[in-house]
């Protein structure tokens, strides 16, 4: 049996995360280097990468915890208020 190692958001409204987020990550993709470690660390799995490699958030189901702007090793996740 495969085990998959990242999970992902629950989808529908149960696992959306609704108005009460105050920060949100913000990809600033100049200084993005494409390591994934954020896609790694994300608890909620609403890192997306793209087929170009380039990286997106899913906003309707990241909760802000700002885990993946703490891991980033350029820093190229900042936190920004909602």
């Amino acid at each position: 049996m495969k085990v998959a190692a990242i999970s992902f958001p629950s989808k529908g409204s149960a696992g959306k995360t609704g108005a009460w987020r105050i920060w949100k990550p913000v990809i600033e993709s100049q200084k993005c280097v494409r390591c994934l470690i954020c896609w790694i660390y994300c608890p909620e799995g609403t890192i997306l990468r793209r087929e170009d490699d380039s990286i997106e958030i899913d906003y309707e189901y990241c909760k802000g915890c700002g885990i993946c702007a703490n891991e980033c090793p350029t820093k190229a996740i900042i936190m920004t208020e909602e």
